[in-house]
């Protein structure tokens, strides 16, 4: 009975409005274990597409693709590509996000770790109508970044720690909040963002016929450094308060269809967030639909 009080409250605050950052942007947070638990397949097909709401009434319908290939029952490879679409009162604009190559290796039945890189496929300065767009309407902040991290199984609990590292920048975003007429939005002219450190915790539940599974978890981002970028007079400024805490609740609820494939439902929200977002993560919601097809 605490097991379903505890789903249930998650649940509800799932569909709670605060205003926080969502997720990394960089993937540390959403890249998941190439490894299917529920069957010995090799193969594995993942497509999903997740509703976001934003600051200032920008909202976003997010889509991606994985394929993941278990080559022996410790080593798995995985390669995942986004697209984005932002709409808010600057207009539409949809693009193609990032690519990640992802490594699993696992150690034994409870310790593995993850490796990998992100590749943006954009350089975060897609403009409407020759206006610069603020980085909250761009579908990857163009930079080149490595994913490590390590889960620890025990029981029904997982344990996640990892990091994100931008390398290399390639980011030319142009948009300055003086010249845009609104203040919404900081500026982020030829922004550069700091590192991510991230702690999440699982709790798995399934229902006695193995049909639902519940997947209650929170996550703990800390952004390691104030971000900065290129003021009007081409110095480089930090942007204060952009550091710090970000702690989110997310339930999955899965559904299986039959012994190859599933349905899941993702809703997410934040309980505490950074002072200040510039990076453009920040959704006060977001709820995912995902299928996943093993073979």
């Amino acid at each position: 009975m605490k097991k379903i009080a505890f789903i249930g409250w998650l649940s509800i605050i799932g569909g709670s409005t605060v205003y926080a950052q969502g997720c990394s942007d960089a993937g540390v947070c959403s890249i998941g274990n190439s490894f299917d638990k529920e069957n010995s397949s090799k193969n594995l097909i993942e497509t999903g597409s997740i509703y976001g709401v934003g600051e200032a009434d920008v909202t976003y319908l997010s889509s991606y693709l994985t394929y993941s290939r278990a080559f022996n029952d410790k080593w798995a490879l995985s390669a995942k590509f986004t697209y984005s679409i932002a709409d808010g009162s600057f207009g539409t604009r949809g693009q193609f996000g990032d690519a990640y190559l992802i490594s699993n290796y696992k150690f034994n039945k409870k310790w593995s770790l993850l490796s990998g890189f992100k590749f943006p496929f954009t350089t975060a300065n897609a403009k409407i109508n020759g206006y610069s767009l603020p980085l909250d309407y761009q579908a990857s902040l163009g930079t080149f970044d490595l994913i490590l991290a390590t889960n620890y199984n025990y029981a029904q609990w997982d344990f996640n720690l990892g990091v994100q590292i931008p390398v290399f920048n390639n980011n030319k975003n142009s948009y300055f909040a003086e010249y845009s007429g609104t203040d919404d939005f900081p500026s982020t002219n030829l922004f550069e963002r700091k590192s991510d450190a991230l702690f999440r915790t699982t709790y798995t539940y399934q229902t006695p016929n193995k049909k639902f599974t519940f997947k209650p978890n929170v996550l703990f981002l800390y952004h390691l450094g104030e971000d900065s970028y290129e003021n009007i007079f081409s110095e480089r400024e930090t942007i204060e308060g952009s550091d710090g805490l970000t702690i989110n609740g997310n339930l999955i609820t899965s559904y299986t269809l039959n012994s190859k494939s599933s349905l899941e439902l993702s809703l997410a929200t934040p309980f505490v967030v950074r002072e200040i977002r510039p990076d453009g993560l920040t959704r006060a919601f977001t709820a995912g639909l995902i299928y996943k097809v093993s073979f």
